[in-house]
């Protein structure tokens, strides 16, 4: 084998740890930024709250404030410090507009391995009690032999989050073993127990029951009862179907009257254990404000969100240039990192306060006349006008929300796809759900408009679109179809 040298021209990048962290800060909610704050407060001595930053900030424009406030206005009170700051190698613009998706798998997660458990469930109110949990406590507090709480555990066991039962008692009965000597008139007694718990409708086998359960506790004065309960318990079928000619000449009711017995049974809850099991609140904190100042819109960064925090002037101080002590070393360390922490919280707000003026530029016909004139927009669009990779304009725009007279939206709101019009134009997913939203509410009661006819009115007003995109988009609104949406008046 003959040996010779080579020479290989090669190009590669290396994420270095302040990269990953800009590119970490970039991705993160405002609840999730101020928990890194925190934490990088809690670990690093050298950066601390900066107190004065509300006071100096009142007298600042606010799109400046909001810009400003990040860089930390700590000054170096003696040489040394200012020798160190010039031979930080920090560049001006970090470059976080890198297309490593790959290195992210997940955003992460709020009090970044802060907080224990508990105070996890505390803060974000998962900690309360499930279904099977409350129906538990009430049968511990009654009177119920052990037996029949065995038996009444079972149930509770297989009730879904829905509050519904999910087996047949027959089932439950093969579940005792033989042995035991559970009989189905005990399982029965016992599940007439579990049923007058709360909530009520709770361990119903179906929605009829459920509601037949939820009219029993109705006080017997109220109008319109017994008709609902005859309603529900023999004309159920008819209801699903909406055939209320027939139901109004077999229960012999008026129109009127029949309206007010669906009204009563409408006021049941169809889902009796969200009533308990709910999921826990999910808190939105805009970024982003916008306003109407005298004819034009003003898009500037919320200061409450803006981080207040700077370099700790007296620890910065302490660290002397040519000490190679343990001591000043990690001084020296923690201080670098105090500057790049700074660095890429105003990296993130001046890029985040790019692209919201880029969409509100773009969409500016949306917050002058609503949905119906959202503009197609993508990731590309945007990316474009503000000179970033798409990556970059996903990561900024996700979990970030934005206040604007019209509302409170995720900053992704205002992207969406495009159909073409026949004038050769286009328009928006966005606005053609808008328009289908108020074509729904105007339609009339007893003829609601089909998929296709709505396809027809749209194709009138220059929109061409098919039937299936019609029923896709109702269904993203959560809107029934024609046949459901029938009703009297």
């Amino acid at each position: 084998m003959k040996q010779s040298l080579q020479i290989k021209l090669g190009h590669s990048l290396t994420m270095t740890p302040q990269l990953q962290q800009a590119i970490r800060l970039l991705q993160l909610s405002s609840m999730e930024l101020e928990a890194e704050i925190q934490e990088a407060l809690d670990s690093n001595p050298l950066l601390e709250v900066d107190e004065d930053s509300g006071r100096e900030s009142d007298t600042q424009p606010a799109e400046e404030r909001a810009t400003v406030e990040a860089e930390g206005g700590a000054e170096a009170p003696v040489q040394e410090e200012r020798e160190l700051q010039t031979n930080d190698n920090i560049p001006d613009d970090l470059p976080v507009d890198s297309g490593w998706d790959d290195v992210f798998e997940a955003p992460a997660g709020p009090m970044l391995g802060g907080a224990d458990e508990d105070q996890r469930e505390f803060e974000h109110g998962s900690g309360s009690q499930s279904l099977q949990e409350h129906l538990a406590w009430q049968i511990e507090m009654s009177n119920l032999s052990p037996r029949d709480r065995d038996i009444a555990s079972a149930i509770i066991d297989s009730i879904d989050d829905e509050g519904y039962l999910t087996v047949t008692l027959d089932e439950l009965l093969e579940g005792f073993d033989g042995d035991e000597g559970v009989e189905l008139d005990e399982i029965e007694a016992v599940l007439c127990v579990v049923q007058h718990c709360d909530p009520a409708g709770v361990a119903a086998r179906d929605l009829r029951e459920s509601i037949l359960l939820q009219l029993a506790q109705y006080d017997a004065d109220t109008p319109r009862l017994q008709e609902g309960k005859r309603l529900i318990g023999d004309f159920m079928s008819l209801l699903a179907a909406r055939d209320f000619k027939q139901i109004m000449r077999r229960m012999q009711l008026s129109e009127e009257v029949l309206m007010e017995v669906i009204s009563l049974v409408q006021s049941v809850n169809p889902r009796p254990g969200n009533a308990i099991a709910e999921s826990p609140s999910e808190y939105i904190v805009p970024e982003v404000l916008v306003t109407k100042v005298k004819g034009k819109w003003k898009v500037e960064l919320n200061p409450e969100c803006a981080p207040k925090i700077r370099v700790n002037p007296y620890y910065s101080g302490m660290i002397k240039r040519a000490d190679n002590s343990a001591d000043n070393t990690y001084l020296k360390s923690n201080l670098q990192e105090a500057r790049w922490f700074i660095k890429s919280l105003k990296s993130r707000s001046e890029t985040l306060l790019k692209v919201s003026k880029c969409i509100v530029e773009y969409q500016r016909a949306f917050f002058e006349y609503g949905e119906e004139a959202m503009k197609a927009l993508v990731l590309a669009d945007v990316a474009e006008e503000v000179g970033m990779h798409e990556s970059t304009i996903s990561r900024v725009t996700t979990k970030k929300y934005m206040h604007t007279p019209r509302g409170i939206f995720e900053l992704k709101y205002f992207f969406s796809s495009h159909v073409g019009t026949v004038g050769g134009g286009e328009c928006s997913s966005t606005a053609i759900r808008a328009l289908l939203k108020k074509l729904i509410i105007a339609e009339e009661p007893k003829k609601p408009l089909s998929d296709n006819k709505l396809a027809n009115l749209l194709g009138e007003q220059g929109i061409n679109v098919a039937r299936r995109t019609v029923a896709k988009y109702r269904e993203a609104m959560s809107i029934p179809p024609s046949n459901e949406r029938k009703r009297l008046g």
